[in-house]
């Protein structure tokens, strides 16, 4: 197949983009580096730059590249950010969204795998978080990546605009060649390897008073080469459908510096610091449905397998992408 990825410069596009060339798909990215590297794009792949909100610009990489499908990974992410900038998170996570559905349905591609996220949800009632449980979002993020299905859903009953919806938590790891670089990072993994690199002083802790077995916030940690492999699968769909996506597991932010201690051998000094607001103690995702309908399973699924794969690229890319 031809595959568009949009956003495919940063980091979880990238590793799918990496992976759908290994498998022998055509591919051609659309990226406007604000927030991905150019050096994060696949040499093999077809590179337009462009952003989302030029209707002109996406159309013509659509006419130019004529791909098979579409994997969408082009959105802003930041919670924190969100709730400060709310225009932001609606004009880029929805907006712009529309001019990339307007386009593929001018472009007649039928097929659009877009990257959700599981904080459409909110405070869960339940643990794990399947499929079923209501969508209540505490923040613009994930009541943008909400609307944005929504969109999806009237696309697909008026249009035919097939879908698939994968939300997630917490993306982590690396590819030999692909990793995880953003100029402002928010992640826990990346956060204490740059303390691991002596790149920064300490890592903080959010709060440390939760009911967790040690006190810290748990979350659910998916390597980026099996969040890869569930895109490429999400294509083989034969209807329009959406899947939570996790290990089904979840890691402590204090086992997270633990593991990542005994894995690089550095001294990794913590501060502690109050609760952020928002802030559940868990979240862990079901994967049961796309296992069932699709047939994903996971491989790596411990957390030291994660951390692992982020070290060694951490180690050979120090500067990240050094743009």
């Amino acid at each position: 197949m031809k595959i568009l990825v949009v956003g495919g410069a940063g980091y979880i596009g990238s590793v799918c983009a990496e992976l759908l060339l290994n498998e022998g798909h055509s591919v051609a990215i659309f990226d406007n580096l604000s927030e991905g590297h150019r050096a994060a794009v696949d040499p093999r792949a077809e590179f337009f730059e462009g952003n989302l909100s030029d209707a002109s610009g996406i159309k013509s990489a659509i006419t130019r590249s004529k791909p098979d499908a579409v994997m969408h990974f082009a959105a802003s992410a930041l919670v924190g950010e969100s709730m400060q900038n709310p225009s932001k998170y609606f004009r880029n996570n929805v907006a712009n969204g529309l001019n990339l559905l307007d386009a593929m349905v001018s472009a007649g591609v039928k097929l659009i795998i877009f990257s959700s996220t599981c904080a459409i949800f909110g405070p869960p009632e339940r643990l794990p978080i399947d499929e079923t449980l209501p969508k209540q979002p505490i923040n613009p993020y994930g009541e943008s990546k909400l609307a944005f299905e929504k969109v999806l859903r009237w696309y697909d009953q008026i249009h035919g605009l097939r879908f698939v919806s994968l939300r997630y938590f917490n993306a982590a790891g690396a590819s030999t060649k692909f990793g995880e670089d953003h100029r402002v990072e928010t992640h826990l993994i990346p956060n204490v390897l740059k303390v691991a690199l002596r790149q920064k002083p300490h890592v903080e802790i959010f709060g440390t008073d939760y009911e967790t077995p040690d006190g810290t916030c748990i979350r659910d940690y998916i390597h980026i080469l099996d969040l890869a492999r569930a895109h490429i699968l999400a294509l083989n769909s034969p209807k329009s459908e959406f899947y939570n996506l996790g290990t089904g597991g979840g890691s402590s932010v204090r086992e997270v510096i633990e593991a990542t201690r005994e894995i690089t051998g550095a001294k990794i000094d913590i501060v502690e610091k109050p609760r952020r607001p928002g802030d559940p103690p868990r979240l862990i995702a079901s994967s049961e449905k796309m296992k069932r309908e699709l047939g994903w399973q996971p491989q790596f699924e411990n957390l030291q397998a994660i951390i692992e794969s982020a070290w060694k690229w951490h180690q050979s890319f120090p500067r990240g992408y050094g743009d």
